[in-house]
This record gives C-alpha cells, sequence and structure tokens, in this order.
C-alpha cells in the first residue's frame, strides 16, 4: 500500500476545530501555526475580555501579520509567507 503524500489533520484555533488537508512534510508548520493563533489568542482573550470569538481573532490575525511585516523588513521571509498563505488558505476552504 503507498503511502500519500497528503493526510487530513483537525486543528484547534480559538476554540473551534478544522479538519484540512496538508502536505506531510508540512505538518510541524501547521502545528506550530496552531500553537502560536492559539498563544496570541489566549493573550488577547485574557487582556481584552468580553469580546466575541471573530474580534480575538482579527486582533490575533492583525499581530501575525504585523510581526511577519517587521521580519520582513529585517530579512526574506517568502517561504514561511507562503506557508502562512497556504495555512489561510485552507482555514477559509474548512469555514465554507
Amino acid at each position: 500500500m503507498e503511502i500519500s503524500d497528503t493526510f487530513q489533520i483537525t486543528l484547534k484555533l480559538g476554540g473551534q476545530s478544522f479538519s484540512i488537508t496538508i502536505k506531510r512534510d508540512e505538518e510541524l508548520f501547521y502545528r506550530d501555526a496552531e500553537k502560536l493563533i492559539n498563544q496570541r489568542y489566549s493573550y488577547y482573550a485574557n487582556h481584552f475580555p468580553g469580546q466575541n470569538v471573530t474580534t480575538y481573532l482579527l486582533m490575533t490575525v492583525l499581530d501575525i501579520a504585523v510581526r511577519l511585516q517587521k521580519e520582513s523588513a529585517n530579512g526574506n521571509i517568502r517561504p514561511i509567507m507562503a506557508t502562512l498563505n497556504g495555512l489561510v488558505n485552507e482555514i477559509n476552504s474548512a469555514l465554507k
């Protein structure tokens, strides 16, 4: 039996689960992204109580995007951006 180069994982982001199909060699990137998103989400949820999930997720996305822009100003992050764009596309597909 041949092993596929893609498989399905479930990520939990901001308390919501998303099942997405990814390349096997990118799983660590997705798992690390999940940890980063949840870390930043928790920060905003703790520091700005009473907001809704969407607000916390948007704050998280803005935080991470600003960090990426700062890194971009300091060097080449095209590979990281490509990976994150793939993650965003997979999440958007899962939300539909």
